[in-house]
């Protein structure tokens, strides 16, 4: 209830009034991506059929999802002949079609067909979607029914990256599994609004909220108290690099310092750089005991010390915290040793040198 009140902000705020997915005979509001299909229509990117239905649980058919994202994209949809042998001017689709293929982002068979009238797996989806968002990086994945050899599992990987899919906990993600109208509408949405995002992570997830913004007081190395704001935006490209969506990190007087990723998976949890590297954090099972380590001058043995720890910071207290102990030879790692803490849906809230120095701790939430 409290999505649907951010969202229900959201739609006001861009000036739609109306909300055509209540009017629909079979989409109710306890759906589980109703409100991701409210979004869509009240946009128009999704409309209902004549007879006033959604159909939100059948398979979404080839032709659909062309119109789906023509319609994203702002393509013209008038009907006419396309390069498919069995796509004519006649097909409702076929404007869409023609444009988006066009454009690169769907692509027929090596018989010349489209076939429109084709289900969408979910693979096809992980393809057509990392074409039409700008998901430049990605994650690594080990699904059992994901193969490196799969046109699909690079897509697959920027899927994760971006938010917009997550697999299932049994750790398959399902690529010939066909998608429904409903489905295809919640990765639609993801991949256009960030509050949608914040559904596509695993139970217990430590991601931070991707619709607010994370302000810290952090040491960067000469002893003063620095304000960070850490706040996800759309960055369509930096210095010529394409970027998307990401964390950026602000100074007090909003000077840009660096853009971060934040990707997690069901193994662990990472925090990157765009076009450098990327550094575990967290490791999953969040167990005491466990261990990871990463072999460059940055990253020492990490360690699992203590779980269910009450971690005091200016924002506030929290009393689940995963601590993390990282020794650390000065003279071999260039740093001290030193504590972090992880929170589930907060990520790290403190950071903590051998001698009790605090390097980093989350001051607000806004």
């Amino acid at each position: 209830m409290k999505k649907f009140i951010v969202l229900a902000a959201l739609v006001l705020s861009l000036g739609f009034l109306a909300n055509p997915a209540a009017g629909a005979d079979d989409l109710s509001e306890s759906h589980r991506f109703y409100e991701e299909i409210s979004y869509l229509m009240n946009r128009g990117f999704v409309t209902d059929y004549p007879d006033g239905t959604v159909r939100p649980d059948t398979e979404v058919t080839r032709a659909e999802a062309a119109i789906m994202i023509g319609r994203v994209k702002d393509f013209d949809g008038t009907q006419r002949d396309t390069r498919f042998s069995d796509v004519s001017s006649n097909q409702q689709a076929s404007g869409y079609i023609a444009t988006a293929a066009k454009a690169g982002l769907i692509s027929g068979y090596p018989d010349g067909t489209y076939r429109p009238y084709e289900s969408i797996t979910r693979g096809d989806m992980a393809i057509i979607l990392s074409r039409l968002f700008i998901t430049p990086f990605s994650v690594g994945i080990s699904f059992s029914d994901v193969s490196s050899n799969m046109e699909a599992y690079e897509p697959i990987r920027r899927m994760l990256a971006a938010n917009i899919a997550i697999g299932y906990p049994d750790n398959t993600f399902h690529p010939i599994e066909d998608v429904t109208r409903a489905q295809f509408s919640a990765f639609l949405a993801r991949g256009l609004e960030p509050v949608f995002k914040n559904d596509a992570t695993i139970e217990n997830s430590y991601l931070r909220d991707k619709t607010k913004t994370y302000v810290y007081s952090t040491d960067t190395g000469d002893g003063e108290a620095h304000i960070h704001r850490h706040t996800y935006n759309y960055v369509p490209s930096r210095n010529g690099f394409p970027m998307g969506y990401i964390w950026s990190i602000y100074e007090e007087d909003g000077t840009l310092l660096n853009d971060t990723l934040e990707n997690e998976t069901r193994e662990e949890y990472t925090i990157g750089y765009p076009r450098l590297e990327y550094y575990i954090h967290l490791v999953y099972p969040a167990e005491v005991g466990q261990t990871w380590y990463i072999d460059t001058p940055y990253a020492p043995q990490h360690t699992i010390t203590d779980v269910g720890v009450t971690v005091e910071t200016e924002y506030r207290t929290f009393t689940n915290a995963v601590e993390v102990t990282v020794e650390a030879d000065p003279d071999e790692f260039q740093t001290n040793s030193y504590s972090y803490y992880m929170v589930p849906g907060f990520g790290e809230v403190k950071s903590v040198e051998v001698d009790g120095t605090v390097t980093k701790e989350l001051i607000d939430v806004k």
